[in-house]
């Protein structure tokens, strides 16, 4: 995030994009209700690396930033990793309004943001070592199923389904 308005962090390099885009790609994010809240809306200046933004806001900005552009391909490194339960979600959400629109390959040690991919693919050494989707993969009792039993029992997840 930089020291400029939101508007200008989610279109930044890319000046031209208007701003209808820029709050189609808020919306995306599950974040322009935020940005509508604020006095100065998307013209609300936010201070350097998004200082008086939440964890979750900040990733939230970061997901539209992405976004405005109408990616083909998104990679979303461990998006979830540094943010609570409901921020997950919303984020979740977000991607959830990608379905259709955008590939996106997400690399998550949480499973609440892989259960529902179309593809699973277990890694362990660097090796695929399972691949299916999430009822498929706890159904064979592999690695995929003990590392998400071991989320649950850890309340990591809070959901069992």
């Amino acid at each position: 995030m930089f020291s400029s308005s939101i508007a200008e962090n989610i279109a930044y390099g890319h000046p031209n994009i208007s701003l209808d885009r820029i709050k189609a790609a808020a919306k995306a994010a599950a974040i322009a209700e935020f940005i509508e809240s604020l006095p100065d809306g998307y013209q609300t200046v936010i201070g350097e690396r998004g200082i008086g933004l939440s964890g979750g806001q900040k990733q939230r900005l970061a997901l539209a930033r992405a976004l405005v552009l109408e990616p083909e391909i998104l990679i979303l490194d461990d998006a979830t990793s540094s943010v609570d339960a409901e921020t997950e979600q919303l984020i979740q959400t977000a991607l959830t309004n990608l379905i259709g629109k955008t590939t996106v390959f997400v690399v998550a040690q949480r499973f609440s943001l892989v259960r529902q991919a179309d593809i699973i693919l277990v890694l362990k050494d660097g090796k695929v070592v399972e691949r299916g989707q999430h009822r498929e993969l706890l159904a064979v009792d592999g690695l995929y199923a003990q590392m998400y039993r071991q989320q649950i029992e850890q309340g990591v997840n809070g959901d069992a389904g």
